[in-house]
C-alpha cells in the first residue's frame, strides 16, 4: 500500500521590507532561518517530489533552501495560488490532484486559511515556520509535525 501524500506547508522566511527593496529578498536573518527549516524538514524526513512556491521573491529563496538541502531533484516551480491573497480553495484542488510529496512556500494569510481548511485542527501557522500533514482521506489532513526556526543563531 502506498503512503499518503505528505505536504509541508512553510512560511517563507524574514524578508527586506519593502521600504529597503520593493522585492523584498531575504534578510540575512532569514537566508538563516530558511536554511535552519531545510535542515530541520530533511532530519525528519522529508524528501519531496515538488517544490511549489509562490513566485514572489522571498519565497522562492526559501524554496531553493529546501532544494538544496531536502531533495536538489525536486520539480521546482511558481504555482499559482499561492500569493498571499489567493483563494485557499485554489490550493487545495490543486493539492487533491497530486500523489506525491509537495513543499508548498507561501504567503500570510493564505498559508493559516490553507492550513485550517485542509485539517480542522489547526488553529495557528508558525511565524517563518512550517507544519507538516499527511493526507488522511479525501480531503483530509492529519497534522504529523510543525517547527519554527529559533529566534537567536
Amino acid at each position: 500500500m502506498a503512503r499518503p501524500a505528505a505536504v509541508l506547508l512553510v512560511h517563507h522566511a524574514d524578508a527586506l521590507g519593502p521600504n529597503v527593496d520593493p522585492q523584498r529578498p531575504l534578510s540575512a536573518h532569514g537566508l538563516r532561518q530558511a536554511e535552519w527549516l531545510a535542515r530541520h524538514a530533511k532530519e525528519r524526513g522529508v524528501s519531496p517530489a515538488a517544490i511549489w512556491h509562490s513566485g514572489k521573491l522571498r519565497a522562492r529563496q526559501t524554496a531553493e533552501q529546501f532544494l538544496r538541502v531536502c531533495q536538489p531533484y525536486a520539480e521546482f516551480r511558481m504555482v499559482r495560488g499561492l500569493r498571499p491573497d489567493d483563494a485557499p480553495d485554489l490550493m487545495r484542488g490543486a493539492l487533491e490532484t497530486e500523489d506525491r510529496n509537495i513543499v508548498v512556500v507561501s504567503h500570510m494569510p493564505l498559508l493559516p486559511a490553507l492550513a485550517a481548511m485542509l485539517t480542522s485542527t489547526i488553529e495557528s501557522f508558525p511565524l517563518h515556520g512550517a507544519i507538516a500533514l499527511e493526507r488522511d482521506g479525501p480531503q483530509r489532513y492529519v497534522e504529523q509535525w510543525r517547527a519554527q526556526p529559533p529566534d537567536v543563531y
